[in-house]
């Protein structure tokens, strides 16, 4: 099994994919995609938690982040009850987070100029700096890769991107100890 997967890595039984088995000399192009999907995957992750070490966040304190960068971006800041909802978190734990982001110097709470009784949390200069220079060098290495392809290759990988994702989204997982014997 590959790495953070519950789905075995080497090749589908017979008859899976594209509805023929791969001889052993006769490489299955569909595997070899899934398997391109695995690799990049798993290298995004290390990065991810590479970027997240160095910053000696959390998954849900970088996802925070990230949210807050955007929520900046877009000119529409965070309240501390749309990075609940955003997170899907209690209002307690984003609370805690909010504390922690602030105490690590990571993000701010101010208060809103637009109604004074309302608290944004925002993500300091500092921050927004160091994320930026770390995820902007993985955006220019993806914007080098894609745009070396040709327009009809981009179109294609968008597509089964988006169905990958949609897939993924899709999968209703039953809770733990419903489930019936392990296959």
């Amino acid at each position: 099994m590959s790495p953070d997967s519950s789905v075995p890595a080497g090749p589908a039984p017979a008859g899976a994919g594209r509805g023929r088995a791969a001889s052993a000399g006769d490489a299955d192009p569909v595997l070899d995609l899934v398997d391109a999907v695995r690799r990049y995957r798993d290298a995004e992750s290390s990065m991810r938690g590479q970027s997240r070490e160095s910053m000696h966040l959390g998954r849900t304190d970088m996802t925070a982040l990230r949210l807050m960068l955007r929520a900046r971006q877009a000119g529409h800041p965070l309240s501390a009850a749309a990075l609940s909802r955003e997170l899907g978190i209690s209002s307690a734990a984003t609370t805690v987070l909010v504390d922690r982001l602030e105490q690590s110097g990571h993000a701010e709470r101010r208060r809103s100029s637009t109604d004074g009784r309302a608290i944004e949390v925002w993500p300091t200069a500092t921050t927004e700096h160091e994320v930026r220079s770390t995820m902007g060098t993985m955006h220019e290495r993806m914007m080098q890769i894609a745009s070396a392809l040709p327009p009809e290759d981009c179109s294609t990988i968008h597509r089964f991107l988006d169905a990958l994702g949609q897939a993924m989204t899709e999968l209703d997982f039953p809770a733990t100890g419903t489930a019936g014997p392990p296959a």
